[in-house]
């Protein structure tokens, strides 16, 4: 498995956030091929951090495409700043 998260630092209004990744991100990451599990987590004082998880690299590296573009297009307002992004292999899991 590999995954991919991003960490979200300045984010103006984390419930609105959370909805529109709710509402619109989730259904688009369900859709990429090998997609295990997404979380979106609200770790508060601003900080949102997302964990995408894949059967394989080639899913992490489109949900992480694909994040760029849906923040872009819906979500630049609320998150100022550009993500840390870091993804690699899952070697512990439970």
């Amino acid at each position: 498995m590999y995954a991919a998260v991003r960490r979200y630092e300045g984010v103006t209004d984390p419930a609105e956030a959370a909805r529109i990744v709710r509402e619109g991100f989730v259904p688009l990451m369900r859709r990429v091929p090998g997609f295990v599990a997404y979380y979106w987590i609200d770790a508060g004082n601003g900080v949102m951090i997302s964990t995408s998880v894949f059967q394989d690299q080639a899913g992490a590296d489109e949900s992480i495409a694909t994040a760029a573009d849906f923040v872009r297009d819906n979500l630049a307002p609320l998150l100022p700043n550009p993500p840390q992004v870091l993804a690699g292999e899952v070697v512990a899991a439970s």
